[in-house]
């Protein structure tokens, strides 16, 4: 197999030849670069493990870029992906063979080689493992060693997004001498820029990195620590960055973004997510009444879109009802008025469904999530005869979500700019937020086609499946929120249109 190489980005998009990808991530050059004495961000979720097998991402992805390498890094844009361990990387000509040529310089901090065989056992540990993020390489049938330092990855079909997963949580590089160890959970072992300071680690409260000395790419390395703090709330992050204890923060609650400008922070913002409520139980699991498709687009009729995105929001985002991105084929701006505001409709949608009297509907509640919403939400399901009760589940609110413990939840969750990461998010019976792993045999169909469809007919079949999640009332959106990512007057950031969270290398120190 011939490799070729190339000084930019991978593109990773569906229907394109995915071959001779490399570049970026080159090692060091001749001494680090000057870096600057520490940088502390705050977040408002812990991890859950460090033991990578298990790795989630989205916000808890900036400590694991800390500790881990990642096979291919993410670019920005949330499409491209570039060189890290593996410096090339070449498909088959249907895309089922995906042969990478790993860097042959790096070291775990424990010592132990980086190899190909390193990686395949990793990969395969991964889709073995008990990850929310597992599902990305549900299409893996193997991963093996061709020799030390080339890697042959074999999938059971083409999977458009499989080099964006090996840029994630699928593509974290664990030590092989960790893995049995008792507290590989706490005390990760990786070849990664930072190493976890346990000692002066608090966990589920402060998390303490100190600078890999032996890191193979030493010059991409701009601080000397990196502290993660965890906040319960906004008041606690707001008092937090008011008093100077951080140089940037992700922000989930929008309302104190006035108090946090006045304190000297730029908001730098971008539309990456959509809010509102994750229908998850289609098929009546945990509540009888949300196998209904009349319960869910009543739900759906229900809720002023407008007044959450007002009160909610405060105004930072845009009114919608679907959860492809406005760039995508699939959309279809029309969708958004499918569900307007219609208190009637909604108590007559509900009688259809054999509910007259409406029905009891359990939400839970989280202390990131916005509080000025749940008695608006109450409010107006009550008005049509749902009766919401909430159940605070504090920092277990993902986990008791991927456990399936309740059918529906307010939440905000990434629209990819890849469409078959959006649907393997999602959608597909196998997705990481179909948390009920429901299955509609005409979205399977549509799945199906687009994995391998090209030019227009993917787009139509984009389209056709957008249309039919909206008609069947898989998910309640309510608005695309402004996600506010805040910097001090020392620190800059290139947002991340693929996840949460910025890349850890793209938070730096103005010069």
């Amino acid at each position: 197999m011939r490799f070729q190489k190339a000084a930019v980005a991978a593109v990773i998009a569906a229907g394109l030849a995915l071959a001779g990808c490399g570049g970026g991530g080159g090692g060091n050059t001749g001494g680090a670069a000057k870096t600057a004495p520490s940088l502390v961000l705050g977040n408002i979720i812990p991890p859950q493990t460090f033991e990578a097998r298990n790795l989630n991402w989205g916000n808890q992805s900036i400590y694991f870029q800390a500790v881990y390498d990642s096979l291919l890094k993410p670019s920005p844009n949330g499409k491209d992906v570039e060189a890290n361990l593996a410096t090339q990387w070449e498909y088959n000509a249907d895309k089922t063979i995906l042969t990478m040529k790993l860097r042959e310089d790096v070291t775990f901090t424990d010592g132990t080689p980086f190899t190909a065989e390193v990686a395949a056992q990793n990969l395969l540990r991964f889709r073995d493992g008990t990850s929310p993020q597992r599902s990305k390489v549900v299409d893996m049938v193997n991963a093996a060693a061709k020799d030390k330092n080339t890697l042959e990855i074999t999938l059971k079909q083409a999977n458009p997004a499989f080099l964006i997963y090996l840029a994630q949580a699928a593509g974290m590089q664990e030590s092989p001498a960790a893995f049995s160890k008792s507290d590989v959970q706490t005390n990760p072992v990786g070849s990664g820029p930072y190493t976890l300071n346990t000692g002066s680690t608090v966990v589920g409260t402060s998390y303490k990195f100190d600078k890999n000395p032996k890191y193979w790419n030493a010059d991409a390395v701009k601080y000397d620590s990196l502290t993660i703090n965890v906040y319960n709330d906004a008041t606690s992050l707001l008092n937090a960055l008011r008093g100077k204890q951080l140089d940037a923060s992700a922000i989930n609650d929008v309302s104190i973004i006035p108090q946090v400008k006045a304190a000297g922070f730029t908001d730098n913002g971008s539309s990456l997510n959509f809010a509102g409520l994750m229908l998850f139980d289609r098929a009546g699991q945990s509540n009888p009444a949300l196998g209904k498709v009349e319960v869910r687009q009543a739900i759906n009729y229900a809720v002023d879109r407008d007044a959450f995105l007002k009160a909610v929001g405060l105004g930072f985002g845009e009114v919608t009802g679907q959860v492809f991105r406005e760039d995508s084929p699939a959309y279809d701006k029309s969708l958004n008025d499918k569900y307007k505001f219609d208190p009637a409709k909604a108590k007559d949608l509900l009688a259809k469904a054999g509910y007259p009297k409406g029905f009891e509907l359990t939400i839970p509640t989280a202390p990131g999530f916005p509080k000025q919403m749940w008695p608006l939400l109450q409010q107006q399901l009550s008005d049509v005869g749902i009766k919401v009760s909430y159940v605070d589940v504090g920092q277990n609110i993902i986990p008791d979500l991927q456990s399936k413990k309740y059918g529906v939840s307010y939440f905000t969750l990434q629209r990819d700019a890849n469409e078959w990461q959006l649907i393997s998010n999602l959608l597909a019976p196998t997705a990481t937020w179909n948390t009920f792993k429901y299955q509609d045999p005409k979205v399977d169909a549509l799945i199906g086609k687009i994995r391998t469809a090209e030019g227009a007919d993917r787009d139509a079949a984009l389209k056709e499946l957008n249309q039919y999640v909206v008609d069947q009332a898989w998910f309640a959106p309510w608005y695309t929120p402004t996600n506010f990512f805040v910097t001090n007057a020392k620190t800059k950031v290139e947002l991340n249109q693929g996840n949460a969270w910025p890349n850890l290398w793209n938070i730096t120190p103005k010069a």
